[in-house]
């Protein structure tokens, strides 16, 4: 049974095999799974009479059709009290991420590594150039948003992406910060803030930004259901942005996108907003409790966290497979082993925030797979007929040297022949990106007109036709740029608070493969403002300006043995920001 269970999670690329998929290779019956420390939904909501009630309801649900989505979605706004013009709801968020990278994001997007796996692979997936932002495990995986918009400016990437908190770390930004922060990034096509988990946050009263982004022309954010309901498998989820950006992407989404699970589940929302408050309050108490008792294993580092989850690096010695694997086979615990998380490693494991007795039994199940008979001594290194490992060393081996932009040897031989290939650059070492210094000025969108790129559309506007591209002609060799030296600070009024020491070094951009006048993109007196971001959509199927495909920023397959280095709800229901506070 351990062989057969664990190589499930060797095919499943940067998630976890399903709970259905372990039930079937383990011939377990239903219920008789293992405690899941993997998934994190909310295991306090719905209550057990809500299921008894949707059980009862069983045969009407899943005989006839749901209502359209502008029903369903029409409910939603009412309990949330936010304008349905302003939200789409999708089949869970994944479909969302999808519809926002087909329809929304143009060429390149920046995202902070390690986060949730979709936002690095379906970029890439459609071609798109990915900037990773490597999230420094020396400053406990923080996000400095000073440091991530210099990077932005500096690479010229037009869509940007936080997941607030971040998955697998639970990193939070406070409100102001983001707020900010959208606000210097005004010039871009696109910021997505990815608030899923945001209803597990205390750290502030109102910490969504969804009124703020329903005024502005160009942010999105992005919530989950499933997660806050503890419901996953009803895919359910919605994005917030002003009328035309949400009007986008809702005339794309087929009229019965979602099911009848979900409309029932919103519908029965209205009657137990107490319970789904209470529900919230609890988790964030037994997230104390749990770190408090993970972070009394020896040699066992914990991060601060505002999720549902928890994210922990092992002991020196002790390697994430082998303790995943012990964990589910011996102890009938599932943990997520976060080697496949591209800027993580096999060190680390995210762990599902859950009530104390199955906290329990993770702790002492951890204590014997990591000390055996005494505590102090962690589990050996994985002997090399392992078999199988993450693959994480070689996939943060790959994001360093080339940080998305692709290795032009593979990129050549995979473009088509007309298209040709930059010609490969001499390697040279780049200083670290920033310093903390403040955020740099947004460019005015009128003055962004005149650059580059389309401008964000403003509240009313429709959605302008995107002209095709004109054949590509094997172009000239682009001049390879002169070594990055740093960005110039740029004096700004009010300074960016809590800088934190700098990140990892990121390789200067890549010159484009076809030639294009050197503009400005941003009033800021560094090397790299003269570099002009990419302009006009890739080709179908073609890596964006040297970009990766998912397939190759994970290796071949990743399987090869690598060592790893209207209508209001109850006064108790969540605000018009989707949030509930009790206690």
């Amino acid at each position: 049974m351990s062989g057969n269970v664990t190589s499930l999670f060797r095919s499943t690329a940067a998630h976890s095999p399903s709970m259905a998929a372990l039930a079937r290779e383990s011939g377990e019956t239903a219920g008789a799974g293992p405690v899941d420390f993997c998934i994190p939904c909310n295991p306090y909501f719905p209550t057990p009479a809500m299921f008894d009630e949707m059980a009862g309801r069983l045969r009407d649900i899943i005989t006839y059709y749901p209502s359209s989505a502008d029903t369903i979605t029409a409910e939603l706004c009412g309990l949330l009290q936010l304008p349905p013009q302003c939200v789409a709801m999708g089949n869970g968020s994944t479909e969302l991420i999808t519809w926002i990278d087909h329809l929304l994001v143009r060429e390149s997007l920046a995202v902070p590594v390690p986060t949730f796996g979709r936002w690095t692979d379906q970029p890439m997936e459609t071609g798109k150039r990915v900037d990773m932002f490597p999230l420094q495990e020396s400053s406990g995986f923080t996000l400095d948003l000073a440091r991530y918009a210099e990077f932005i400016r500096a690479r010229g990437t037009r869509a940007v992406v936080i997941c607030n908190p971040n998955n697998p770390d639970g990193g939070y930004q406070n409100k102001q910060a983001l707020v900010q922060f959208m606000d210097a990034m005004a010039d871009r096509d696109l910021v997505v803030i990815d608030e899923s988990f945001l209803e597990f946050a205390d750290a502030e009263a109102e910490p969504s930004v969804v009124q703020e982004a329903m005024l502005r022309p160009n942010v999105v954010v992005l919530r989950s259901l499933g997660k806050n309901f503890g419901l996953h498998g009803i895919r359910f989820g919605y994005l917030v942005a002003n009328p035309a950006l949400a009007g986008r992407v809702r005339s794309m989404l087929p009229k019965w996108n979602l099911n009848s699970f979900a409309e029932h589940v919103v519908f029965m929302l209205r009657d137990h907003g107490a319970e789904y408050a209470q529900s919230l309050h609890q988790v964030r108490r037994d997230r104390l409790e749990m770190s408090g008792q993970l972070a009394a294993l020896p040699g066992l580092t914990v991060y601060p966290s505002q999720g549902n989850f928890l994210f922990v690096r092992l002991p020196v010695g002790a390697e994430g497979t082998v303790v995943r694997d012990r964990m589910l086979t011996e102890h009938r615990v599932l943990v997520r082993e976060c080697g496949n998380k591209i800027g993580s490693s096999s060190r680390f494991l995210r762990l599902v925030v859950r009530p104390q007795p199955d906290v329990r039994r993770l702790v002492s199940g951890m204590e014997q797979v990591l000390y055996g008979a005494g505590r102090g001594a962690a589990v050996p290194e994985p002997a090399a007929g392992n078999g199988y490992s993450s693959g994480t060393a070689a996939v943060d081996r790959l994001m360093s040297e080339t940080n998305g932009k692709g290795m032009r040897a593979v990129t050549a031989q995979n473009a088509p022949a007309a298209i040709g290939a930059a010609p490969a650059a001499a390697a040279v070492a780049a200083p670290a990106v920033g310093t903390g210094t403040p955020l740099p000025a947004a460019v005015p969108v009128a003055a962004a007109a005149a650059t580059v790129g389309p401008v964000p559309m403003p509240v009313a506007a429709a959605a302008p036709p995107v002209s095709q591209p004109a054949p590509y002609e094997n172009p000239a060799p682009a001049p390879q740029p002169a070594p990055y030296q740093g960005p110039v600070p740029v004096p700004q009024p009010a300074p960016y608070p809590q800088p934190v020491p700098a990140a990892a070094a990121v390789p200067a951009p890549a010159p484009a493969p076809v030639p294009v006048a050197a503009v400005p993109v941003a009033p800021m007196a560094s090397p790299m403002a003269a570099y002009p971001p990419p302009t006009g959509p890739t080709p179908p199927g073609v890596p964006a300006r040297g970009g990766l495909t998912a397939a190759q920023v994970r290796g071949t397959n990743g399987l090869e043995s690598v060592q790893a280095a209207g209508r209001p709800g109850p006064q108790s229901w969540p605000n018009a920001a989707g949030m509930g506070q009790v206690g």
